[in-house]
């Protein structure tokens, strides 16, 4: 939410980060950044990536096209997303860091298993395996998910929405489970719109200088 916009429109763009806790204060700003807010991307990278996966997932284009993932996790959903995670870290976000720098590090991880890993895993095993991958990222992110209570409804959405994305998509590879893979499909899908919202309502907010989609940020005034 802006914080006094007429004044000094800069400081909406940084009171307005989807991805940090609002100020302690009502009329205090955070002082102005020697970068640009990178969450937009980092968000945007994460909601692309899992919305192209997704996709496949739920069974609305056959899954002999699922390569075309791959491209997308090391470009967008990985290196993209890895440097908004460092860029995070240079304006003093942790939060942020740790989601962007964590995210980015799976869709690396997810490419390398697909491209090259998997077929060093014996088939019977495959299955398995997978779950494990998925399932602690599910973990992950549900831990994720508690500490975005303190930042904005639209990415607590977002981290609640893939943490079951995630834990279906482990419990379908685990048992062959095909409809609970396409279920997760359709949650990877809100999952996207939830971190496209968020990464979007951010950007126009800031390019806009006013909110014009609101973002709800969670406020602590004292």
């Amino acid at each position: 939410m802006a914080v006094n916009v007429e004044r000094d429109p800069m400081v909406f763009a940084i009171d307005d980060d989807p991805m940090r806790a609002p100020a302690r204060y009502h009329d205090a700003a955070r002082p102005l950044p020697a970068i640009a807010d990178p969450a937009p991307l980092g968000l945007a990278a994460l909601a692309v990536t899992t919305l192209v996966l997704s996709v496949f997932n739920a069974g609305l284009l056959n899954r002999s096209g699922l390569p075309v993932v791959l491209g997308v996790a090391v470009a967008y959903g990985g290196i993209a997303e890895l440097l908004a995670g460092m860029w995070e870290f240079r304006r003093g976000n942790a939060f942020g860091a740790m989601a962007f720098g964590s995210f980015g590090a799976f869709w690396l991880s997810y490419w390398a298993l697909e491209q090259f890993l998997v077929k060093q895993i014996p088939l019977a095993e495959v299955g398995n395996a997978t779950a494990l991958f998925f399932i602690v990222w599910a973990i992950f992110a549900a831990l994720m998910f508690v500490a975005s209570v303190r930042t904005t409804p639209a990415v607590s959405v977002m981290l609640a929405l893939l943490t079951v994305t995630f834990l279906l998509l482990g419990i379908g590879d685990a048992g062959a489970h095909s409809e609970l893979v396409k279920i997760s499909g359709w949650f990877g899908i809100a999952t996207a719109a939830a971190g496209l919202y968020a990464a979007f309502a951010a950007l126009i907010n800031s390019t806009y200088e006013r909110t014009v989609l609101p973002l709800r940020a969670v406020r602590h005034v004292r």
